[in-house]
């Protein structure tokens, strides 16, 4: 196996509302709300018609990409033995990844992310991690993890406790270790061991601006170049309209991004860049056409709705 994802494996339930809807739920149109009470997302979900679901996650989605560029892949992430788990694994086998976890029936249910879509096209997010954010060590197959050249985390899923084990576990087994930071709310909450990771843990770094400027603590990306250089690592990151960069063992490669783009939807832009980096990557590419790759896949799936290709 090439390259082994670990995530929170979160089913997306793709359902259309109008905008009546949004505000009576309180919702804040366009914005991701994190839901921890189960009864109060079970009266959301039980009011919706589902027009399909996804077996979708950050990990997952670059996962996914990279077997539909032919990689030979797989995943590791929690679900419980119930409808929607049921549908994730299947929905993962489709697209030809190897689903490395044995369910069982778990206390909390599959995690779940509702994604209303109003007449507009925006997307407005209600997530339920349920199980998903319960991973342990138990969960994580040492076999599996040295099988493969590469294993991806994110971000989303590390976590104090059990997560962490989880997390140290595969980081410790693999013969190379990457991550996404996934969101500048993880980096901020978790930034001592954040830092520590990408200095002394990862072997390559996948980040936003925002992100890798908030785990460093500055407003100057200069100074995000001058730490890609100290510290001797691989850092790939996506700078929005100002396109992407890699700082690698003091080396750095700038690529710009793709113009005239009918950019529709956003969700999953990071998630697909990764997977068509991590192509160019074990498929020895040079570094700028691995950031070509990326760019490549990032700017397809803007300009179609959800994270699939």
């Amino acid at each position: 196996m090439e390259i082994l994802g670990i995530g929170n494996a979160i089913v997306d339930v793709i359902c259309k509302v109008d905008d009546g809807y949004i505000k009576k739920n309180h919702l804040t149109k366009g914005n991701m709300k994190l839901i921890f009470d189960e009864n109060e997302f079970n009266n959301l979900l039980n009011s919706l018609k589902i027009e399909k679901t996804i077996s979708g996650g950050s990990v997952a989605n670059s996962i996914v990409g990279l077997s539909q560029l032919g990689n030979n892949v797989g995943f590791i992430g929690k679900i419980s033995d119930d409808e929607f788990g049921k549908n994730y694994e299947i929905g993962l086998k489709k697209e030809n990844v190897k689903y490395i976890y044995s369910k069982k029936k778990e206390a909390l249910p599959t995690g779940t992310c509702l994604i209303l879509i109003t007449p507009d096209s925006e997307r407005t997010m209600c997530t339920f991690l349920g199980t998903a954010g319960k991973i342990n060590e138990k969960d994580i197959r040492e076999d599996s993890i040295r099988e493969s050249k590469i294993t991806f985390l994110e971000g989303y899923l590390w976590d104090e406790g059990e997560p962490k084990k989880a997390f140290d576990k595969a980081i410790k087994n693999s013969k190379k270790a990457g991550m996404s930071l996934s969101d500048k709310f993880c980096v901020d909450r978790h930034k001592s061991n954040f830092l520590d990771l990408v200095k002394n843990k990862l072997d390559i770094t996948f980040a936003n601006e925002e992100e890798i400027m908030s785990l460093i603590e500055t407003q100057n990306f200069n100074k995000v170049i001058d730490f890609g250089k100290q510290i001797n690592k691989h850092l790939v990151i996506t700078r929005g309209s100002k396109g992407a960069i890699s700082i690698n063992k003091g080396n750095i490669y700038e690529i710009e991004v793709k113009k005239n783009l009918n950019i529709i939807d956003l969700t999953g832009a990071g998630d697909l860049f990764a997977a068509g980096y991590l192509h160019g990557y074990i498929n020895n590419f040079s570094e700028m056409d691995c950031l070509e790759k990326g760019t490549d896949m990032s700017s397809k799936i803007i300009q179609q709705i959800g994270a699939r290709l």
